[in-house]
């Protein structure tokens, strides 16, 4: 594939029903003035990611109990624009093996390439065993599972994003691609280490602009840790203009800013490859 690719893999499809239906989130969004944000609609996305020059998104619904957004709803959305948004399964592990089941759907008839858990919502953190059905189906799918990973943000416990529970899914399940979301923030150090350690675990930098990335993120990103880390926004929290051009303007070495960017996303999630 000759094309350049610059990735978001870690994009929300959140309308205004969203944020109906999850009053947390909208409280968030309205603490730091970014109401217009939760109000945008998939031209608006369209649009965003053309002036960024994004060509490749990962997009997912958020699974919760009482949430209108599914992951047929995403389905809908990204066959109207194949070349652009990819789908990203949400599933509440709750249920089961019927979340299982709806992973699998949602792979094998929608296309969709990645799964993604935001462990906050389940109360369980990411090794416990209530997730183990969904990490082996993944491995069968041969697709990557994103998890959030840091704290919160909106008004949950923090505890089910610390870093550490993924040293035991990363060697429980070895042959699974985890990306850890949101670069583990404020325990970015901790999972530096175990993105290290582990040849399975990558980190991506959602909800984090670039200008504020750590001196030890940067680091790795220009080190060692060149071909760990991907590139991410959390949208629609933030659009992509701002975030790609604080990224161009990083100190990295040669190379580094096309594997951030895109080729680190094409390589350690196939599908946007395809």
């Amino acid at each position: 594939m000759n094309e350049k690719i610059v990735a978001d893999v870690w994009a929300n499809w959140w309308p205004e029903s969203f944020f109906e239906d999850y009053p947390p989130m909208w409280a968030l969004y309205d603490r730091f003035s970014l109401q217009g944000r939760a109000a945008l609609t998939i031209d608006d996305l369209i649009a965003e990611a053309d002036a960024g020059g994004v060509n490749k998104i990962l997009l997912s619904a958020t699974a919760f109990p009482g949430s209108r957004m599914s992951n047929g709803a995403v389905a809908d959305v990204i066959e109207k624009h194949p070349s652009l948004l990819f789908g990203c399964a949400s599933v509440d592990p709750r249920s089961g093996m019927a979340a299982v089941h709806d992973l699998r759907h949602s792979v094998e008839n929608f296309k969709f390439i990645a799964l993604k858990l935001l462990p906050f919502l389940y109360d369980k953190p990411p090794n416990d065993a209530i997730y183990f059905p969904l990490y082996a189906a993944c491995i069968d799918l041969g697709i990557p599972v994103l998890i959030l990973t840091g704290h919160t943000a909106v008004q949950r416990p923090n505890i089910t994003g610390r870093p550490e529970y993924l040293d035991d899914v990363a060697l429980h399940f070895p042959e699974l691609t985890i990306v850890a979301g949101h670069a583990g923030y404020p325990w970015t150090n901790e999972l530096i280490a175990l993105a290290w350690k582990h040849p399975n675990l990558y980190i991506d930098t959602s909800g984090h602009r670039p200008r504020h990335f750590s001196q030890e993120l940067l680091r790795f990103l220009n080190s060692y840790g060149r071909e760990k880390v991907l590139f991410g926004t959390g949208y629609p929290m933030m659009d992509y203009t701002g975030p790609l051009a604080e990224a161009s303007a990083l100190d990295l070495k040669p190379g580094v800013l096309k594997q951030f960017l895109g080729g680190n996303a094409a390589r350690v999630i196939p599908g946007f490859a395809s």
